[in-house]
């Protein structure tokens, strides 16, 4: 009983429409007809077919008895007929045409018929007509479709040419596409690349196995381009994409397209670069290049080369616009993303009598001088042109601490604390209460006591930040204290001042170059670091011979070797400079064990992995060369190098490695305690240990590094992180936090909220200061409500532990940075450029927190200054043509990714339209709402020129 049950069962899944007498009746005919099961088939399809549908498979059936009769004349009539008829054959798109359904059962014989006839002009189009037919027994027999396709075409004479693969509609050249592919692929790795498709019958195995496909892999080219011509006619840009990166040959795709297409190809061949393994990721991207300057889009090419970080294309991307409007837009664009200026110079020996001058107004643009008079304005604008106090940063009314409690707090770290929040809220107004507009004597640098001295003064600089002509006055009196520690902060000032702006002066060198060799450590690290973050970005040579012989000197102490080295790396970030490379590792090869135990060594690391930002495989020759170093800091420096190298390629292979490093810890230490517990000592042990810890919190800080170019990849390593934070090592969950932060820098998601919520309320405390460090970083200049109330919580819980206080103080500081107009996310122009010096500067303040009882709780806390490269104002402001504010109405809305949708949908979601200059938001988009002007630029981000749309008044005039 129970088997006739199943039985019942598979037969009303196969066929659920008829009524149940029908079924009986077929259940009866198939028993009769046992073998020829599909005969019965064929019975019932007639008695279904409508006598429209049986005029058609009659006609079909006696064309293909016309091909077998010995008539050769009567050959190409019928193939001309069965050719017409497959053509406007309509069908619904979820089945089959008619004819190919009707034609099906013949298949088998046609192709023994084709394989009998001579060559002539008729067996060329009976090969096509085999062609489309192939396609319903791609199953069985792969790659049908191409290969009489490829036939079809070598049997015609070269007079004649064989009608293009769109003519048979759009599903027969997806599928010529697809077997293009397969076929190719098969040619380069061999037939096992590919797994044959399973069959059961025995002879159509014999027939498949050996599937020659005629034709060279240049007529499989000349095939694709031909399919490619038909995708991107019929609006299916990616298909054609997709089918060039199969035969590896993306870089014919820029000779089809045309000025309807190639918007749509560039942003899906954009999207995909994220996705693609290196070398590829570089062509896609010079691909894109070449089409954008194809059709004049010097913007677009510019953001390109950037992201290629090619001088050579930078300059000439530069150059070849000769419209001088457009080139301020271009120097807007190339000042942001912090490109040296000598890259725009032509190179000494082409032209050495042509004008290398740049016009004045072009290198104001790229020097950033109006980016602090426009900040300012700005700042009125959006009405917080006046300064915050503390208290209307900590709300501590808002705390739910009880009265009296927080009298045994340090008061001095109370004061540094504020130091940095008064820094960081006021920064680039330049008009905070405590310092800048202090009354005489009464300036918040003596509330401080020695090294939080250094710390107060260089936050003049950040409150006067990019503003180069008043700041330097009002920091010119600190430099000449009597205390020391307070003209080191003067001098860290003067560097913290000129980040990112270019000045003609050189204030910034002329001022500090001589301190580099001062006796006085304090003044020579503060002089060291303020060249550093002066000229992040800049690869100026002349400050080689300043800060190189401190690297390569083994007199010199590890700390000022290691700061020299790493301001090094932000001078000449992503440059790759072989003369840094060679000092920095011989410098590592010679000192002694003793000097690379020092707890500064992880910065001369960091230094060497600066230089090699972006630049992906060309650090490979350094990664063989620290492999030799028998110090542990070696595998520090090669993960920091490598780490550095992919930042922000998604680069799966290398996050791969990375987790591999976090996880192998647990299970080698536990080995080694069992093995080596009779032979070796504990302290033995405890030396091996150690270096495992720093280079395990290195790996993981180094996931969110290369993650968070994507967003799949972000979101896919907050899971690993999740992963790491139950089952890591203390050193791995300490540093987990501080990933979390990287990777989201002020961009406020809630499941990252409320997980570093989580981790700020954990039993180790060091786990708790970095996540509510994290939380800082992750609300940077968002003013986020949310955040804001967390952190008053925090306060009220810790305000017995000082350290994690001080940090709460910090990180409430960092959310409200600008009063909520500059933000620390590295990447701009849409996401899609990462500017080199922000990371260096992230990655620098992030390393500085995986010990931060050794630095930023200990002397150091002016390493959180670090943080000044990645600050940029999140603001659109539109200009006119003379460079002067121009508002106009935008829409502001969440940024929608439209690549590959139909039609023009709409690229960004719940709007609010708003007057501009407006505050963008790290998600979020700005387009124009009126048609009245044009943007010179691709993108509505930072400084926009427009230009008025000659067209507009017409329109208007049409309307009334």
């Amino acid at each position: 009983m129970a088997e006739r049950a199943t039985a019942d069962i598979k037969v009303s899944s196969e066929d659920p429409k008829k009524k149940k007498k029908e079924e009986e009746d077929k259940k009866a005919t198939e028993k009769k007809a046992g073998p020829s099961k599909a005969n019965g088939d064929k019975k019932d399809e007639e008695e279904e077919l409508s006598e429209e549908d049986a005029q058609l498979k009659s006609e079909l059936e006696m064309l293909v008895e016309r091909l077998k009769e010995p008539n050769a004349e009567l050959y190409r009539p019928a193939l001309e007929t069965l050719r017409t008829l497959i053509r406007t054959s309509t069908s619904s798109m979820t089945s089959v045409p008619k004819p190919l359904k009707f034609l099906h059962p013949h298949y088998p014989e046609l192709q023994k018929l084709f394989d009998s006839w001579p060559l002539t002009e008729d067996k060329s189009l009976f090969a096509d007509i085999l062609s489309v037919l192939a396609m319903t027994y791609s199953d069985t027999q792969p790659r049908g479709t191409l290969r009489y396709r490829l036939l079809s075409a070598s049997f015609l004479p070269a007079s004649s040419t064989i009608p293009e693969p769109g003519s048979w509609g759009h599903e027969y050249v997806r599928h010529l596409a697809a077997e293009l592919g397969e076929e190719y692929t098969i040619r380069q790795e061999g037939e096992d690349a590919i797994a044959p498709p399973p069959t059961a019958e025995g002879p159509e195995v014999a027939r498949s196995e050996p599937v020659k496909i005629p034709g060279t892999i240049e007529d499989l080219r000349t095939l694709a381009l031909e399919c490619a011509k038909f995708f991107l006619s019929h609006n299916a840009e990616p298909d054609a994409v997709d089918l060039f990166v199969e035969l590896e040959m993306v870089d014919r795709i820029a000779g089809l397209v045309d000025m309807d297409t190639f918007g749509r190809v560039c942003t899906y061949m954009d999207r995909c670069v994220t996705l693609l393994p290196p070398p590829d990721d570089v062509t896609f991207l010079r691909t894109i290049h070449k089409i954008y300057l194809q059709f004049s889009k010097f913007p677009k090419a510019l953001s390109i080369a950037i992201r290629l970080n090619d001088a050579e294309l930078i300059r000439q991307d530069f150059d070849s616009s000769g419209n001088p409007i457009m080139r301020r837009q271009l120097a807007f664009l190339l000042a942001r993303a912090q490109i040296p200026l000598e890259w725009l110079q032509p190179p000494a020996s082409e032209d050495a009598d042509a004008e290398t001058e740049l016009p004045e107004d072009v290198i104001e643009c790229l020097s950033n001088t109006h980016l602090s008079r426009f900040f300012k304005e700005f700042g009125k604008e959006v009405g917080v042109a006046e300064p915050k106090s503390l208290e209307d940063v900590y709300k501590s009314h808002l705390e739910n601490t009880r009265a009296g409690i927080s009298a045994n707090v340090d008061s001095a770290r109370g004061n540094l604390a504020g130091t940095f929040v008064n820094a960081f809220v006021n920064a680039g107004f330049g008009n905070d209460k405590l310092m800048v507009e202090a009354e005489e004597g009464n300036s918040w640098v003596y509330k401080n006591k020695d090294h939080g001295m250094m710390s107060a003064a260089a936050s003049l600089g950040l409150s006067l930040l990019w503003d180069t002509d008043i700041g330097l006055s009002h920091i010119d009196k600190y430099t000449y204290s009597s205390e020391e520690h307070i003209k080191a902060g003067a001098l860290l000032a003067t560097g913290l001042l000129n980040a990112g702006v270019r000045t003609e002066a050189d204030a910034a060198l002329a001022l500090l170059g001589d301190y580099t060799t001062n006796p006085s450590l304090s003044l020579k690290t503060a002089s060291i670091v303020g060249l550093g973050l002066a000229y992040a970005g800049s690869h100026r040579e002349d400050l080689l011979s300043l800060l190189l012989p401190a690297v390569a000197d083994e007199t010199t102490s590890m700390e000022v070797a290691a700061l020299s080295a790493l301001s090094l790396g932000f001078v000449f970030v992503g440059s790759g400079n072989g003369e840094i490379t060679s000092t920095i590792l011989q410098t590592l090869m010679e000192r002694e064990d003793k000097a690379l135990d020092d707890k500064w060594g992880r910065f001369l690391a960091l230094g060497l992995a600066l230089l090699f930002v972006g630049l992906q495989d060309a650090s490979d020759a350094t990664l063989e060369t620290l492999k030799a170093i028998e110090h542990p800091i070696s595998k520090q420096a090669q993960i920091l190098v490598e780490v550095c190298s992919f930042a922000a390629t998604g680069n799966v292979l290398r996050v791969q490695r990375l987790l591999h490093l976090c996880g192998e810890h647990l299970e080698a230490v536990k080995e080694k305690e069992e093995v080596d517990k009779e032979e070796k000592k504990g302290e033995k042990k405890e030396d091996e240990q150690k270096p495992d810890d720093t280079f395990q919190s290195f790996a993981v800080l180094g996931v969110a590094m290369i993650a968070m170019g994507e967003e799949i990849g972000s979101e896919m390593s907050m899971r690993q992180f999740n992963h790491l934070m139950h089952y890591g090592d203390a050193i791995i969950r300490k540093s987990v936090p501080l990933a979390l932060g990287l990777i989201s820098a002020s961009n406020p998601q809630l499941p990252v909220l409320d997980t570093l919520s989580k981790y700020s309320h954990d039993n180790d405390l060091q786990v708790a200061l970095n996540a509510i460090f994290a939380m800082g970083l992750v609300g940077a200049g968002t003013n986020n409500a949310r955040l804001a109330q967390m952190l008053r919580q925090l306060a009220g819980y810790y305000y017995k532990e000082p350290d994690c206080l001080f940090v709460v103080r910090i990180a409430q500081g960092l959310v409200h940075m600008g009063k909520g107009t500059i933000g620390l996310n590295p990447f701009f122009s849409d996401r899609n450029i990462m500017s080199r010096p922000a990371i260096a500067g992230l990655l620098t303040t992030i390393m500085a927190f995986t010990d931060a009882k050794a630095f930023i709780l200990d002397r150091y806390h002016w390493m959180l200054y670090f943080l000044v490269t990645a600050m940029y104002p999140r603001f659109l402001i539109t200009l006119n043509e003379s460079l002067e504010s121009l508002p106009v109405t935008v829409r502001v809305g969440q940024a929608v990714d439209v690549v590959g949708q139909a039609g023009k949908p709409r690229t960004i979601s719940g709007f609010q339209t708003h007057q501009t200059p407006v505050r963008l938001g790290t998600a979020e988009r700005a387009e124009l709402a009126t048609e009245e002007y044009i943007p010179y630029a691709h993108v509505l981000e930072g400084f926009v020129i427009l230009q008025k749309n000659p067209g507009y008044e017409k329109e208007e005039a049409m309307q009334l």
